[in-house]
């Protein structure tokens, strides 16, 4: 089959990337994406929403970072979703990388799993699917290595989601 999609507003994109299948000239005469999708699964495109575009995403994330004393942190975040329309988000992931003076975690989720690479020092939490009745939450201890300050500032969070048709 032969597809196209268009996008209510394209300016908002920046920082493109698009599969092989896609007929790059449309994309840069009329903004829309034509292709001939390829077998299997594959990534169409890939893009960020510059930081100057107040875009309204469909899921929240609340978190609080705050330490408790020398080396211990607590950690916890809840996500959520906002104006989905009735739509339900799912295949909800978030990944924090977290300071390189961040020895471990100890943290419960109420849904899905996490995992905190002691190399990369990224914190990966694989939510799933966001029930809007019981909204998940991550929480618990972070402890840094021995005579490690903690930072002042939050580190910076990576969400990825999908929403259902």
């Amino acid at each position: 089959p032969d597809l196209t999609m268009s996008f209510m507003n394209p300016r908002l994109f920046d920082d493109v990337s698009f599969h092989p299948c896609v007929r790059y000239k449309k994309w840069e005469s009329d903004r829309i994406l034509s292709f001939v999708p390829p077998d299997g699964n594959f990534r169409l495109v890939s893009y960020h929403i510059g930081s100057g575009s107040q875009v309204a995403i469909p899921v929240y994330v609340r978190h609080s970072l705050s330490w408790v004393g020398g080396t211990q942190g607590r950690l916890d975040i809840t996500v959520g979703p906002k104006q989905t329309m009735g739509r339900t988000v799912e295949q909800v992931k978030i990944e924090i990388p977290m300071h390189k003076s961040v020895l471990n975690c100890s943290l419960t989720p109420s849904q899905g799993k996490y995992s905190f690479d002691p190399v990369s020092k990224v914190l990966a939490w694989e939510v799933g699917k966001i029930d809007q009745t019981k909204l998940p939450n991550l929480r618990g201890s972070v402890n840094l290595v021995t005579g490690a300050a903690p930072e002042d500032t939050n580190p910076s969070i990576s969400l990825q989601f999908s929403i259902s048709h």
